[in-house]
């Protein structure tokens, strides 16, 4: 369940917006924060703050992939496949970090440090290939870049 300090955050949050719902998704991601992912007790208890209905939440959260339904790992890496990236060799990319890692897109590595996802667009278009690890995002990325990154965050 969420901290008071989380509910009066969230509270707060409403009352910056003319229509409560607006507040769903910034609500959900410092419910996220607090919990680590968004679990369906979380689910209901945001539902029941925004007099939702919890399909309702779920309906948001399984559309954005910064939401996540289940645990994940320390460090999230998001690799963009839209045209852009994949033109310039983001299968690539993927392909590497799912051999070094050893795991698939949407899997977390045994020592939980790891998780791996697909996603559709990061909108860095112009510096392709991209990912995004937690909240950075590294550009014009190579297998040897890539290589580098995951050594710095041991």
């Amino acid at each position: 369940m969420l901290s008071d300090t989380t509910r009066q955050k969230i509270g707060a949050l409403i009352g910056k917006y003319p229509q409560r719902r607006s507040a769903l998704i910034p609500s959900l991601q410092l419910a996220q924060s607090e919990a680590g992912y968004l679990a369906p007790d979380v689910i209901c208890e945001i539902a029941e703050i925004f007099d939702l209905s919890p399909n309702e939440v779920y309906e948001v959260v399984s559309f954005y992939t910064m939401l996540y339904r289940k645990p994940v790992g320390k460090y999230v890496i998001q690799v963009c496949t839209n045209i852009s990236c994949l033109l310039c060799k983001a299968e690539e990319i993927l392909a590497h970090l799912e051999k070094r890692l050893g795991i698939k897109p949407g899997e977390t590595t045994a020592d939980g440090k790891f998780t791996l996802l697909e996603v559709e667009c990061l909108a860095s278009c112009d510096t392709a290939p991209v990912a995004q690890i937690n909240e950075d995002y590294y550009e014009n990325l190579t297998v040897q870049r890539i290589d580098e990154i995951l050594e710095s965050l041991k």
